[in-house]
């Protein structure tokens, strides 16, 4: 255990974003997803829904704000409008650690080809569908 460090974050976790570089991603993803077939990295946290991860790793991940796009998800079949429960809820969790950021949605072939490209994955146990994002590092700037 850590002061001020969510205790969710395990020791792998925390070594895997710490050693992320700027513009490196994560994927996020639900208990249906295949992640050991797309996984360059697969760190699993079993017993925990997307919400909770997000919130623990945005806590202490910086965003990139490089790019106008950081922060994917997924979305429901070809459908790129349509925002489940799960999807509002996860840009409400990124709108509270990263104010103004737009959360961008990726249609299924889009979505996989990238989690396959992300440096990790973390596999959740997310029972609901397509409760899947992808997070790209961003810098800490210097001090004064």
């Amino acid at each position: 255990m850590l002061k001020g460090i969510d205790p969710l974050l395990s020791p792998e976790l925390l070594a895997t974003l710490r050693a992320m570089g700027h513009g490196d991603e994560i994927a996020l993803v639900d208990g249906n997803y295949p992640g050991l077939e797309h996984a360059r990295r697969l760190i699993r946290l079993d017993g925990h829904g997307v919400l909770r991860v997000l919130d623990a790793i945005l806590s202490v991940l910086p965003i990139d704000d490089f790019v106008p796009q950081a922060i994917f998800r997924a979305t429901v079949r070809q459908d790129r409008d349509a925002v489940d429960p799960v999807h509002a809820e996860m840009i409400e969790v990124c709108a509270r650690h990263v104010p103004g950021i737009h959360v961008v949605p990726l249609l299924p072939a889009d979505f996989y080809e990238r989690v396959k490209q992300t440096h990790a994955l973390v596999q959740t146990s997310e029972p609901r569908l397509y409760g899947n994002i992808i997070l790209r590092k961003g810098v800490i700037y210097p001090q004064g």
